[in-house]
């Protein structure tokens, strides 16, 4: 999700100014329809001159509302464009808005920091240097140089992490959420490779989201020069979150289970897992990305509101 501030002027007039037409957002909604589209397709598809489409698109890229990328063509080279957030929130009088979320406690777990796995081959890390072992050698995960992954695969398994439980004692926590960049783990890499990837919190299972496929169709911008070409590329960026009702995946329902159900005030710990169950019906794996790696410069970040 995008969030945007009044107290950021420069940055909500742009993206304001992007979504600002009837052609723009026409853009966006036609690439909810498939992954990418070039700026041929686009203008075919809108019914507009070709010269228009790049010029919105140069718009909305600038806004950073898509991605797009130069592939190599018949004729030179065509421009590629994709979305990059599913979701604008514009906060236009903040002191209002903090009052009514609450306090906010905020922290980013490195994916290289987990304390716990099960996992089984395919799999392996690398970092933004290099490979950090030779793939399929799951007992490689225990060694040291393991905390500085910044991608981690496994073919079936789950990775555990542990996060402090920072709020004040007595406060009443209104939801927790993990946002992470993930996708499916195929050979090489395979765009129609889906696969069932649950997330549980403290033992507790919260929903389980289908990766449609294991993406390798452009480079992460993320990722290092030395990164093969044909591997896994990038993922996409999902939420889970865990309120006093429910929980979601990206704002939509996956399951009654409450905050109340985690016992969160039991230890001073938060633990998620993240892996694929046994008895899933999709079994494609997972890749996790890190900050140097993907199309999202982050770790696993966790955010737990609360009211004091």
């Amino acid at each position: 999700m995008l969030q945007l501030s009044i107290n950021d002027p420069d940055r909500l007039v742009k993206v304001a100014h992007a979504l600002s037409t009837h052609t723009r957002v026409g853009i966006i909604k036609l690439l909810l329809t498939k992954p990418d589209y070039n700026i041929v397709e686009i203008a075919e598809k809108l019914d507009i001159p070709v010269s228009t489409a790049a010029n919105n698109v140069k718009v909305l890229e600038e806004a950073e509302l898509i991605i797009t990328e130069l592939q190599p063509a018949t004729r030179g080279a065509m421009k590629v464009c994709r979305r990059n957030f599913d979701d604008v929130h514009m906060i236009l009088n903040p002191s209002v808005y903090e009052q009514e979320r609450g306090k906010v406690e905020e922290v980013e777990m490195p994916i290289g920091h987990f304390i716990n796995f099960d996992i089984v081959p395919t799999c392996g890390m690398a970092n933004s240097t290099g490979m950090l072992f030779p793939e399929d050698d799951p007992v490689s995960f225990y060694l040291p140089e393991s905390r500085t992954a910044e991608l981690i695969w496994f073919r079936k398994g789950w990775i555990e992490y542990r996060f402090p439980r920072k709020h004040p004692p007595g406060a009443q926590i209104r939801s927790l959420e993990f946002s992470l960049e993930l996708c499916s783990e195929a050979p090489n890499y395979n765009n129609d490779w889906p696969s069932e990837i649950t997330v549980w919190v403290n033992g507790v299972e919260l929903g389980s989201w289908i990766s449609p496929g294991d993406f390798g169709d452009h480079r992460g911008k993320l990722n290092p020069s030395w990164w093969y070409d044909k591997s896994t590329q990038y993922g996409l960026l999902k939420t889970w979150c865990v309120d006093l009702s429910r929980s979601t995946i990206d704002q939509e329902k996956c399951s009654d289970t409450k905050i109340a159900d985690l016992m969160l005030e039991d230890k001073p710990y938060i633990t998620l897992r993240i892996g694929i169950k046994p008895d899933a019906k999709h079994q494609g794996g997972m890749n996790l990305f890190g900050k140097a790696f993907g199309d999202h410069a982050q770790g696993i970040i966790m955010r737990l509101e609360y009211d004091i």
